[in-house]
């Protein structure tokens, strides 16, 4: 028998008579900040539990089985065959009454622009709410933590849980937030509130158990809120306001594995959906319920209209990936470090505390230089209002009038904005005002293009046999209809 590949785990935490804990603090004020946080021993132990819950997902290959056809087993959300732990339970009823909360904290009635001020109020209730909440339903193992200084693990594990439901200030969520829940799992790993089982069972337990229904509560606040995106990048960025899910969502439909193989960078489960059937509403509908995925792109579809490729330009970039679904997990999870992590918007109200620390991590190779590290904003540095001019954004004359009904199209980036790509998709196919009208040798290789809106034509290229600005390779002129053709 082949011996279990071992696989890096967040490690727990051995002093638990002498810790001492604090109540954590923000420590990334500026752009260069986010350098020291890429070598922080917060940012290895952040980027050890994903990978540890990623790998748990994939579905795994059967030793044993009574039935002889059944040869590999995967898990689905609200699965019944998934094992949940006492303590996934006990924190599932922390979420049942966060979610109730929003029952007796009902929205302000009429149209708003942006959020709803009610959410401050369902905010400043679960406030006050949260360290009974916490005494109730914290495991056993980290209450009994002993306490010599006058700063309790309730303390230090309330701020992660309250800034993972997003911000009663701006009235927004986003990835930070979401990255803050992930912390509060973490700490409660490495107190040792979760069971240490083999084969992943405790981190399925987390990831469907537990993530799952907290993006579940979270899309109930912003729909009820109306909350707005923090730090999203629009049409340029992954999505709104999540990101985990796609993560985890690609491992449930990767290969099977066992538990001595690598995590696989390539490859589908059989009779997995298709990346191209988010387009396809029917699919989503019937794959939202069992993958987090599909959940993702149908809470999508909940709350934005028009086409998919023009509200979600990226994960429809996505769509066109051949390799298969452990393809997007290995993209998935480099953007995770590059998008979320790297970026100053997102993690710039993460903070620090003894579980996951500010201090520097010994074994940490410096980070290599990049265009998501090198481009954060600075506070000391002066702005040029010249270079923070919006173009216009260019007219798909092929799908115009169809636009989201959250509001209008969104321009492009500024020059000195870093757009974001699928590291693993080819880039986008909006163009430059300076590039709109590809080449001959461009329109060739149009058909190559792994994923194109239905219908799209470009215009054809004049030729130089045309004369005039044709000559030259430019387009011909727009002129009024009335208009006569010069020379007549």
């Amino acid at each position: 028998m082949s011996p279990t590949m071992e696989i890096p785990k967040l490690s727990l935490l051995n002093d638990k008579h002498d810790h001492t804990f604090v109540v954590p603090i923000k420590r990334i004020h500026e752009g260069h900040d986010v350098q020291r946080f890429l070598v922080s021993k917060a940012h290895h132990d952040i980027m050890v539990f994903v990978l540890q819950l990623n790998r748990a997902m994939f579905p795994r290959q059967l030793s044993r089985s009574n039935d002889p056809e059944v040869r590999w087993r995967t898990w689905e959300i609200n699965s019944q065959t998934l094992p949940l732990s006492h303590a996934v339970r006990q924190l599932q009823g922390l979420l049942d009454h966060l979610n109730a909360i929003i029952d007796v904290v009902p929205p302000d009635p009429g149209p708003r622009r942006f959020g709803n001020v009610a959410f401050r109020r369902w905010y400043e209730v679960v406030e006050a709410r949260l360290p009974s909440l916490l005494q109730d339903f914290l495991p056993e193992q980290i209450l009994s933590f002993s306490q010599p200084s006058n700063v309790s693990v309730q303390a230090e594990l309330q701020s992660y849980l309250l800034g993972a439901l997003g911000s009663a200030q701006r009235l927004d969520y986003g990835t930070g937030h979401e990255l803050a829940f992930l912390a509060f799992l973490g700490c409660i790993w490495k107190l040792g509130g979760f069971e240490v089982s083999s084969g992943g069972d405790e981190e399925r337990a987390i990831v469907l158990g537990l993530i799952e229904p907290y993006l579940q509560l979270i899309r109930r606040l912003i729909k009820t809120y109306t909350l707005e995106p923090a730090g999203s990048h629009g049409v340029w960025g992954l999505d709104d306001h999540s990101f985990l899910p796609y993560l985890f969502g690609s491992a449930q439909y990767g290969p099977v594995i066992s538990e001595t193989d690598e995590t696989p960078v390539e490859g589908s489960l059989v009779n997995a959906a298709d990346p191209a059937d988010v387009t396809k509403i029917a699919v989503v509908e019937r794959e939202r319920g069992r993958n987090m995925y599909f959940s993702a792109i149908g809470f999508i579809y909940d709350v934005k209209k028009g086409p998919f490729w023009e509200h979600s330009p990226m994960l429809y970039d996505i769509s066109g990936v051949r390799s298969g679904w452990a393809k997007i997990n290995k993209g998935m999870i480099k953007m995770y470090v590059a998008e979320v992590l790297a970026k100053f918007p997102v993690v710039q109200h993460f903070y620090f505390g003894s579980l996951f620390s500010w201090d520097e991590d010994p074994n940490a190779a410096p980070p290599a230089p990049s265009v998501h590290t090198s481009n954060q904003p600075s506070t000391s540095q002066p702005t040029n209002a010249a270079s923070n001019t919006i173009p216009l954004p260019l007219r798909n004359v092929a799908h115009e009038g169809q636009r989201p009904a959250n509001g209008p199209v969104s321009a492009p980036p500024p020059k000195s904005f870093v757009g974001t790509a699928a590291p693993w998709a080819k880039q986008p196919r909006v163009q430059s005002p300076t590039t709109a009208f590809p080449s001959q040798t461009e329109q060739r290789n149009i058909s190559q293009t792994p994923r194109l809106p239905p219908n799209f034509n470009p215009r054809p290229v004049a030729t130089a046999q045309s004369g005039g600005e044709a000559a030259r390779g430019m387009p011909p002129p727009t002129r009024a209809p009335w208009a006569k053709p010069p020379g007549s």
